[in-house]
């Protein structure tokens, strides 16, 4: 599956466009993570055990969006972007989307 935050894919055209496709995940740091990295917060600077999670819930959401665009029969997913919403403490979305379609070479 062809995955591109672009709304072209080169060396192909768009024959048709399927709808939009999204994969949602929903993930908390666990508690070890979450003391470890609210430690690591009070000196400042990057969190990997909140890098680690993060990393996570992209890959997680990135393979549904994927599996999404498979069942309707999508060659590729133009305009992919990611969208997170903290849905209260260590408890966070991400959303993966973009825009199914089929195609054709030129």
């Amino acid at each position: 599956m062809i995955v591109t935050t672009g709304n072209e894919v080169t060396g192909y055209e768009i024959d048709q466009y399927l709808g939009v496709v999204r994969g949602i995940v929903v993930r908390a740091t666990g508690i070890g993570r979450g003391i470890i990295g609210g430690l690591k917060s009070l000196a400042g600077g990057n969190i990997e055990e909140f890098t680690h999670v993060c990393e996570e819930a992209r890959k997680e959401a990135t393979n549904r969006m994927i599996a999404h665009a498979h069942e309707i029969g999508a060659d590729a997913i133009i305009g992919m972007r990611f969208d997170s919403t903290e849905f209260g403490q260590g408890s966070t979305e991400v959303l993966a989307y973009g825009t199914a379609v089929k195609l054709r070479s030129k």
